[in-house]
């Protein structure tokens, strides 16, 4: 009982001060709110902070997750006490962990889009994002253990720091999009300077049990600046632009990739059956489509045996194209000559196959272009193999060019059959390294359709 009005007196206290604070110009409160930044780098090493990738962290990271939005009304109990979701199930979710002397009290998810695309956007319009270049990932499932979310920030301010380097250099992902209760959507403004998705708030969010939201989007590629601006003439622990851009926190264990992949699926299986059809019924509740859209998926046997079936005769009724589990971001160059002069095109290559690749170009390429492409596949593994340039197309002014490759080398070759046949981001460190590649044979070719002499050259 002693607790329970404790606990009352404590949330009225809270609720009198946020009101209190209401009543301030936004300029001073935004003043207030970044008064409370204490940031250290150097935490305690008894902190880790980590992707969460075996069965036993993603269990902590749900409980604690579950328990914070019952306490706040986001959702009501679920008899497993976990807050599970089928985002959870899809590749292009990652879940990050805070772990203090090995327990997990922290965890935060990070949702690229995929083939359910994004929570928010059932009540928030992406459009003005969309219309930028640049990947997106919603921010969701932030939680901290109770006993640490009166500790100065000491689990908060490292776990942000690690969401964002995540998102910056290992999700590629430009922009960054959350949608949060209205009491601490200024949190977000003063401290990491987000800017609304609209005036208004969503009165009714079904995704936080019809909880009044308000949406949000940071562009990351301007970030830096807008700290550097806002905090570089703060003191050290006051200084997010010094922890958030400058700093590098021995606590933060970065993915370990083979190959510069853009995502790190973690679920097995039988972790997959453990969290969504054993200790929640996540799976049962999906209709036909997107029971079809996770088979698109995860088309491996031993996933489908753990998959929700769709209804006799649904994928008949529904076609749908083959999903990859891993993305990539390969930097590449494209060499070639036209006449007597050698040139040299930088590529960003984003989908391989055992034949062919998809990637950004910023130069103009005429269709038949040839030429001898290297790419890095990861930090040690790089392919080199005759390509062809066969067609071209532009998403949101961006251009990509689709090339034809008749002849893929070794490196190549098992990068594929790894992505191809990989469960999980660990599979891929299975790979053996290829042999080192033999230099390619110079010859003259065919003139290409358009009017450059084009000729196969060898990259140096």
């Amino acid at each position: 009982m002693k607790r329970s009005l404790a606990s009352i007196a404590r949330k009225s206290l809270h609720q009198a001060a946020r009101l209190a604070l209401s009543l301030l110009p936004s300029r001073w409160r935004f003043a207030f709110f970044r008064s409370l930044i204490d940031c250290d780098d150097q935490p305690d090493q008894r902190l880790e902070l980590k992707i969460a990738d075996t069965q036993d962290e993603l269990e902590a990271c749900f409980r604690i997750l579950h328990d914070a939005y019952v306490a706040a009304g986001f959702m009501q109990p679920d008899p497993s006490g976990l807050r599970v979701t089928i985002y959870h199930a899809l590749p292009t979710t990652t879940t990050l962990c805070a772990k203090w002397d090995g327990q997990v009290v922290g965890t935060i998810s990070m949702i690229r889009e995929g083939v359910f695309g994004f929570p928010l956007q059932s009540v928030f319009n992406l459009g003005q994002v969309r219309s930028k270049t640049g990947k997106i990932a919603e921010i969701s499932a932030l939680a901290i253990d109770p006993r640490f979310r009166a500790t100065g920030g000491r689990i908060l301010f490292p776990l942000m720091k690690f969401m964002y380097e995540y998102c910056r250099e290992y999700f590629d992902t430009r922009h960054i999009v959350i949608a949060v209760n209205p009491n601490k959507i200024e949190m977000y403004e003063s401290l990491l300077f987000f800017e609304r998705l609209q005036a208004r708030m969503v009165d009714n969010y079904d995704f936080a049990n019809g909880a009044p939201a308000v949406g949000a989007t940071l562009d990351l590629l301007h970030a830096p600046e807008v700290f550097r601006q806002a905090y570089a003439h703060k003191r050290p622990r006051k200084n997010l632009f010094r922890y958030f851009v400058e700093t590098r926190l021995a606590n933060i264990k970065a993915p370990n990739r083979r190959f510069f992949t853009t995502n790190d699926p973690v679920l097995t299986p039988a972790m997959m059956d453990h969290f969504f059809n054993r200790r929640t019924t996540v799976f049962q509740s999906l209709n036909d489509r997107q029971r079809l859209l996770l088979r698109s998926i995860y088309d491996h046997a031993d996933y489908r045996a753990v998959l929700p079936a769709p209804s006799e005769g649904a994928d008949e009724l529904v076609s749908l194209r083959q999903h990859q589990r891993f993305s990539i971001r390969c930097p590449a160059r494209l060499s070639v000559r036209s006449y007597d002069t050698r040139l040299s095109f930088p590529l960003q290559v984003i989908e391989l196959s055992l034949h062919g690749f998809q990637a950004e170009c910023a130069l103009p390429l005429p269709e038949g272009t040839r030429g001898w492409v290297e790419i890095e596949l990861g930090e040690n593994e790089t392919a080199l193999a005759e390509a062809t340039a066969v067609r071209r197309h532009e998403v949101g002014g961006q251009v990509f060019y689709g090339f034809a490759v008749p002849a893929p080398d070794a490196a190549w070759q098992r990068c594929v059959v790894a992505l191809q046949t990989g469960s999980t981001h660990a599979d891929l460190d299975a790979v053996q390294p290829p042999a080192a590649p033999q230099p390619p044979v110079l010859r003259p070719v065919a003139a290409p359709v358009r009017p450059l002499s084009l000729e196969l050259v060898a990259p140096d």
